[in-house]
Order: C-alpha cells, then sequence, then structure tokens
C-alpha cells in the first residue's frame, strides 16, 4: 500500500440514477454525484466550457500605471528588460511578453536567473548588467513581488520597475511604478488563482486593447496553459479557460518551438490533456531550469527557426532524462536520511546535504510530502548558506510557516503550497525543530498519515468501458480543486502480475465477476507489490485507453492496491458463523464440523500472532489480518478457524482484542500459567447438545 488511509467518496444511487435518466453515462454519472453535481442542471452547469475571459484586466490594481508606462516605453523606443524565473510558469511568462513587445518593436532584453547561481528573484548584480546595456525599464513575470530592496536599487540607478507577480506579498510592497499581483490586500479582481503567465497573458490584451483581444488571447493562450497546469493552479475561473481554450490551440500553435517539443515528446498529432501537459511536456522544461540552462527552454520557445528548435528540444529532452538520474540518486539519500529522524522530527521533514543538485531538490520534495503525508523542506547547503525548496502536504500554508521562523532565515518566497527559502547552515537544525511544532500545532497535534482521495467505488465494473471513460474528458482540463477522476474496483481478484520495463513496472490482469480488465503499475515491482495472483485486492486507479499495435483499449493506470477490506461470500459466511458461534444462535453440525480445529492449528495461529504483535503489527485492517495469519497457520478453512481462534484468545485472557471501523488492534496480555483453550465456552459449545 502507498497510502495509509482511502477516502473514498459515497455518491448518492440516487442521484447517479437520476444523471443517467438524464442522458449521462454511468462513469460520468458517478463522479459528477461525487464531486456534488447530483442534478441534470448542476451537471451540466458543472461541464459547461466559457471559451472567452470575462474580467477585465484593467480591474487588477495599478494595471492602468503598467500599461501608461510600457506604451510610453514603446512609443519613446526605449530599451525593455523582461525578468523573468527559471521554472515553466517564469519561462513561458518570459516568453509571452517578450513574443507580444518585440512584435511592437520594441527592443527587449531577457534576463532568467540561473538557479544555482543565482537563486531566486530579483538580484541588482543582475538589474546592473540590464542597466548597462541600456535598458531603461523592466518588467517582472512571475516573481518581483518580494524584491523591495533590488527594485529600491533599480530606482537608485534611473531604471523604472513595473513588477508582476502571483506570489503571496509582504507587508510592504515593491516601491515601483507598478505592481501587479491578484494577491495584493487592495487588489479588486475577483479572482486571485491566475499563475505568473495568467497575469502576464493579462498584462499583454491590457496593451493590446479590446480590440485586439480575441486575436491576442488565441496567440497566447497555449503558453499560458502550459505555465498554468505547471505551477498546479487552481483549475476553476478564468485558469479553467486558459487552459481549455490552451489544449485545443497547442496542436497548431505557432511557436515552432512548441511544435518541435510535442514532436520531440511523442504527443504530435494527437489530441493533448492537462495530464500530459503536467507529466510530459512540463517536466521537459522544467530541467532546463532545473538544470542551470533555463535560457535553453526559453530560446526554444522564442525561436522562428524549425531546425534550430528541433535541436533545442532534443537537448531539453536529453536533459531531462540527466535530471531524473540525479533526482533519483537525491531521493535514495533523502530517503536514509529520514530513516535517522526522531519521531518527533517527522512532522515536517526538514532534510540538508552538500551533495545534492540544487535544481531537483523541489522535485524530491514533492515526492516526499507525498509519500511521507508531511510537508518536506529539502535544503541544499554550500559555503555555509543552505537554500530549500518545500511542498506543502493537506492544506499546511508554507508561506505562514516561513514566515513565523522568518528569523531564522536570510529571505524566502512563493506560495502556501510551495516556497523557496535561504537558510545560515547553523540554523537548520532550530528550524528543524520549530517547523515540526507549527506543522503539528496546525494537525492538532496529530499524526498525518498518507491518504488518498477516490471520487467512487465502481458498483458497476461492466460500464467500465473505453467509451465510457473517454466521456471523462468532458470534465477536462483537470488540476487542482478539479482533480483528474479517480475510481476504485473493491473486491477484486489479481489474476496475473507481469513484470515490465527492465522489471520497474507492473501489468496486471484484474478481474471483478465476470469482468476482466488490464491495468498498468508505474514505478512498482514484483517484490513491493506483494500480492500473487489469486489475491483479492481492492484498487484505486485512473482510466486510459492505451493503444497497441494499432489497437485502442482500456487500462487501469493503478495508484494503489491494497489487500481487500471488503470480504468475499466465503470470508462473509465464516465471519458470520463465528458471530452466532459467540452469540449463542443456532448452528448445525455441519457448521460445527467446519469450526473445530486440532491444537496444531490452533498453535500455529498463536505463533504467528504472537510473531506478529512483537513486530509492532498492533492494529491492522481486519480482513487482511485474518488472511495473512491464516496463510500461515494453513490447513482446511484456515480462515474460518482463525478468525475463531482470535475470539477464543481473547476469551482466555490471552490477548485484548478490539475491532473498531473495520480495524483490529491487540495486545498481549500477561497470565499466570497456562491457558485451557478447550474449557473456552466457544469450544465446549462445539461438543455441546444445542448443536443440532
Amino acid at each position: 500500500m502507498k497510502y495509509q488511509k482511502w477516502n473514498i467518496g459515497t455518491p448518492e444511487e440516487a442521484d447517479i440514477a437520476r444523471l443517467q435518466a438524464a442522458g449521462y453515462p454511468y462513469l460520468l454519472s458517478a463522479l459528477l454525484a461525487s464531486r456534488g453535481a447530483g442534478t441534470p442542471e448542476a451537471a451540466a452547469e458543472r461541464l459547461d466550457q466559457e471559451r472567452q475571459l470575462t474580467l477585465s484586466p484593467m480591474l487588477m490594481r495599478d494595471m492602468d500605471k503598467a500599461v501608461a508606462r510600457i506604451q510610453e516605453a514603446v512609443s519613446g523606443g526605449e530599451t525593455v528588460a523582461v525578468f523573468g524565473d527559471y521554472d515553466v510558469d517564469g519561462i513561458t511568462s518570459t516568453v509571452l511578453l517578450m513574443d507580444y513587445l518585440k512584435s511592437c518593436g520594441v527592443p527587449c532584453l531577457r534576463y532568467i536567473p540561473r538557479r544555482i547561481e543565482d537563486g531566486y528573484g530579483l538580484s541588482c548584480e543582475a538589474i546592473r548588467g540590464l542597466w548597462d546595456q541600456g535598458a531603461t525599464l523592466m518588467i517582472t513575470v512571475d516573481c518581483g513581488i518580494t524584491g523591495n530592496e533590488e527594485v529600491d536599487y533599480a530606482r537608485s540607478l534611473g531604471m523604472d520597475v513595473v513588477v508582476t507577480d502571483h506570489h503571496e506579498c509582504k507587508e510592504h510592497l515593491p516601491n515601483a511604478v507598478a505592481v501587479v499581483d491578484p494577491h495584493r490586500p487592495d487588489c479588486p479582481y475577483p479572482f486571485k488563482h491566475l499563475a505568473g503567465c495568467g497575469v502576464a497573458l493579462k498584462l499583454v490584451l491590457a496593451l493590446g486593447g479590446e480590440s485586439r483581444e480575441d486575436a491576442l488571447f488565441a496567440r497566447y493562450c497555449g503558453l499560458a496553459a502550459i505555465g498554468t497546469v505547471a505551477d498546479v493552479m487552481r483549475m476553476e475561473g478564468e485558469n479553467r479557460i486558459i487552459v481549455s481554450c490552451g489544449l485545443d490551440s497547442l496542436p497548431h500553435t505557432d511557436f515552432v518551438g512548441v511544435q518541435a517539443l510535442l514532436r520531440e515528446a511523442g504527443m504530435l498529432g494527437r489530441p493533448i490533456t492537462s495530464t500530459q501537459i503536467g507529466f510530459v511536456l512540463s517536466p521537459r522544461i522544467n530541467a532546463a531550469g532545473r538544470m542551470g540552462e533555463a535560457d535553453l527552454a526559453a530560446d526554444l520557445l522564442e525561436t522562428s527557426d524549425p531546425a534550430r528548435a528541433e535541436e533545442l528540444a532534443l537537448a531539453l529532452c536529453d536533459l531531462n532524462r540527466e535530471r531524473q538520474a540525479v533526482e533519483q540518486a537525491i531521493c535514495a539519500d533523502a530517503v536514509r536520511q529520514i530513516e535517522t529522524l526522531r519521531a518527533e522530527e517527522r512532522s515536517a521533514l526538514v532534510l540538508s546535504s552538500e551533495d545534492w543538485h540544487q535544481g531537483v531538490v523541489g522535485i524530491v520534495a514533492s515526492r516526499l510530502s507525498e509519500k511521507y503525508a508531511c510537508p518536506s523542506f529539502m535544503i541544499h547547503v554550500k559555503d555555509g548558506v543552505g537554500r530549500g525548496s518545500c511542498r506543502s502536504y493537506g492544506g499546511f500554508n508554507l508561506f505562514a510557516a516561513l514566515e513565523s521562523c522568518a528569523d531564522l532565515l536570510e529571505g524566502f518566497g512563493g506560495h502556501e503550497l510551495a516556497a523557496g527559502f535561504t537558510i545560515p547552515e547553523e540554523n537548520i537544525p532550530v528550524f528543524r525543530t520549530r517547523m515540526n511544532r507549527c506543522v503539528r500545532a496546525a494537525s492538532g497535534g496529530g499524526v498525518p498519515v498518507s491518504s488518498l482521495d477516490i471520487d467512487a467505488a465502481i458498483t458497476s465494473p461492466a460500464d467500465m468501458t473505453l467509451e465510457q471513460a473517454e466521456q471523462l474528458s468532458l470534465l477536462e482540463p483537470y488540476g487542482a480543486g478539479n482533480p483528474r477522476p479517480v475510481f476504485a474496483l473493491l473486491g477484486a481478484t489479481v489474476d496475473a502480475v507481469q513484470p515490465v520495463g527492465q522489471g520497474r513496472h507492473l501489468k496486471l490482469r484484474i478481474s471483478k465477476g465476470p469482468c476482466r480488465f488490464d491495468a498498468i503499475f508505474f514505478s512498482v515491482t514484483e517484490a513491493e507489490c506483494a500480492i500473487p495472483p489469486g489475491g483479492r485486492i481492492d484498487a484505486a486507479f485512473y482510466l486510459q485507453s492505451n493503444t497497441f499495435r494499432g489497437a485502442t483499449s482500456l487500462q487501469l493506470q493503478l495508484i494503489d492496491i491494497r489487500p481487500s477490506l471488503s470480504p468475499s461470500r466465503n470470508e462473509a459466511e465464516a465471519l458470520d458463523l463465528v458471530e452466532r458461534l459467540m452469540d449463542g444462535g443456532p448452528i448445525t453440525p455441519q457448521e460445527a464440523l467446519r469450526l473445530r480445529a486440532g491444537r496444531n492449528q490452533y498453535a500455529a495461529c498463536w505463533v504467528a500472532l504472537e510473531r506478529r504483535l512483537r513486530q509492532g503489527k498492533a492494529e491492522e485492517d481486519r480482513l487482511p489480518c485474518l488472511r495473512r495469519l491464516a496463510a500461515q497457520t494453513g490447513g482446511c478453512e484456515s480462515f474460518l478457524r482463525t478468525a475463531l481462534a482470535l475470539e477464543v484468545f481473547r476469551e482466555r485472557g490471552l490477548i485484548s482484542l478490539t475491532l473498531r471501523e473495520g480495524r483490529l488492534a491487540m495486545c498481549l496480555m500477561q497470565i499466570q500459567g497456562k491457558a485451557d483453550l478447550q474449557a473456552c465456552p466457544y469450544l465446549l459449545r462445539l461438543n455441546g447438545p444445542d448443536v443440532r
């Protein structure tokens, strides 16, 4: 199991039936009902896709000042510098604004920091370099909101600054000509969740004016969609419109660099989804920034030369493969560090090393947060200074937490889900202690557990068809606030398991009743799966199409599997029989015969149970626990007799046993002398006169 807890949605069957009666297929009906759209009217509203941005960019605070200063630069022939960030959002923002300014005939300079050498955000050295090259106006995209000192330095040189950003603001804003950020406390713009490229897009629409708005949106929505998905923005409101329109535009975009990257990634000529942007396209662009070569990605997206685009796209994909290898090594090292942490240091994982690649630690932080169900802080240390990247978990507000530790930091920036910071090496131990306290306070002192949110359990497996799965795309684009649909199949059977991809992945065949499904489980080995053919499981998965040798079929992309928590028919009958025996209900001679176990079976069950409890397995899901003990006990009717054996051990005072919400809590008890199992009233009854 990857996740300790599954949160399975329970849509009302009446809502599902109502939606099906209105013409919606079963899978889509179950999903809509689970997400609160249980009527045809609510479903239609949820699926309705707007195609135009309706909010005026001029609603943003200081947008009028930004437009006025940039138009002054355009008309005056000034050199304008665009200062971006090295992630996908920053790179697409930079290219988007540069492309527009160049189309207006503006002499442009571009500056994207090198992640390792320059760090995050504005720098006085970079600003001086732009000034020396003749820039009299600098526009920031996806950064700058916390760059108060750097903006003051630019002003001291005589350079004006327009800040556009989407990150959280500190108490005092930069003293710039204009500060455009929806998160400004005094900004009346109703939609607060734009990515940096979304704000840059709004700036371009404001500069172009209402008459050119549709044409400019059509040109740039593809770039803005890539940046919005990559930055994990909430997929609602204007973001949903930007990404939806962008997905449609990408296959025929005018940006030859995007076309080349789609071709190199094997996506050209195929429908593009938000999932493909997030897991195929964005990592390749992001790899450039993470490996210290963000300009390579910006060059690719800017170029109009097809041959140059092909060369850069190939280089970007090679860089991504290098990034993957570095990431795996850092992740393995981080896991080794985690194993040495004390229990009170595991509410927030604060890890550091001089050997880690600064550009890759953020990705590893994301993986650790998901794996260990807590916020993660990965710090690369060099020359006594740590540069950290952190990722949230469970809604924990990173920005607020970093603010509370500001006295330990040299600087920080970001938002509530992802952030970066700089810290003196000697402050890391205190930071670890304080951040763990912050997380425990935010969670009420509870221990976090990894959890998986599942929309619904499939009650009609026969309706899991390729055609129905394709109907789910009506909910695209997916993202934060509108996640990719996750379903569960409870009480399924593993028919076959086959390692693929040099043993790094698993291909499975799963059945539920007469229905059979192919499944793929990425990055899970046969040993890690540990469920043999014939095993009874619960499976959580995405539904996807799989094309092989020209044939397309439905495939389950497994997210997690676990020993099934729902009993088979035989298991349910066994548990009912034990309960009847204990409650004094009617027992037939044939049932008594099934329940009777020899001394050796009780001894084998006790040995297996004692070993398990001494290993710390004091609380487990009931059915998997009984199955494991039964497998070690062996013999005919082993599940039935194991269930009875536990009750006998409890009644004889050998163990304490509590059943709560499907989980068994057990511990060994201290007794004097030996326990006489045959004196247990349950066993006496099996040989008594009331067995008929």
